[in-house]
């Protein structure tokens, strides 16, 4: 006797985006706080740290940043597959990259773009990119010395310069749950 039909993965992939600065591992990490509270399983893949930790060979070329998002959404999808509910904080400047990221997932993905002016990111700046741009100590800087291409169509914009991480968290998980990512 055959045993039930499997059942679609429930995993999906939230792609927060932004500038430095703007608040992507903040809202991330509420966001997983507040998933594991419902006894969600979790991952926070931030960009910064799986580059640190899984791909230091990468700089910061166009080439080498859309090498690190296809590496990023390819874990991520990975993770998804097994009922995970994947959490992305990364920059992810190009257009290119966020439409690769989305592809390659293919189901449940919400791309939501922090939407923070860079004046703001500044007065945060929480690894100093800002200001050693501003010595003359760093290049490559984002949203200084090197683009971001704001985003066609995300799924979720939110303004964190304006808005306290608190509300953009329940702007998120409502979103979440407006499109079946998470139950009513």
């Amino acid at each position: 006797m055959p045993g039930p039909a499997p059942t679609a993965p429930d995993g999906f992939v939230v792609w927060i985006e932004g500038l430095p600065g703007s608040g992507k591992s903040t809202l991330a990490r509420g966001l997983s706080e507040r998933l594991r509270a419902q006894g969600r399983a979790t991952e926070v893949l931030d960009g910064q740290a799986v580059r640190e930790t899984f791909f230091p060979e990468l700089g910061y070329s166009r080439k080498d940043r859309e090498t690190q998002a296809r590496r990023v959404s390819q874990l991520a999808r990975i993770l998804a597959g097994h009922d995970i509910a994947v959490i992305v904080a990364m920059i992810t400047p190009y257009e290119t990259s966020r439409q690769a990221a989305r592809a390659a997932f293919g189901g449940r993905f919400a791309e939501v773009w922090l939407n923070c002016p860079i004046e703001v990111c500044e007065t945060r700046d929480p690894r100093g990119l800002y200001k050693g741009s501003h010595e003359g100590r760093l290049t490559q800087v984002t949203g200084l010395d090197d683009p971001f291409e704001e985003p066609l169509d995300p799924d979720l914009v939110l303004e964190t310069g304006r808005q306290p991480v608190g509300a953009c968290l329940d702007r998120l998980v409502g979103h979440l749950t407006a499109h079946r990512f998470l139950p009513a």
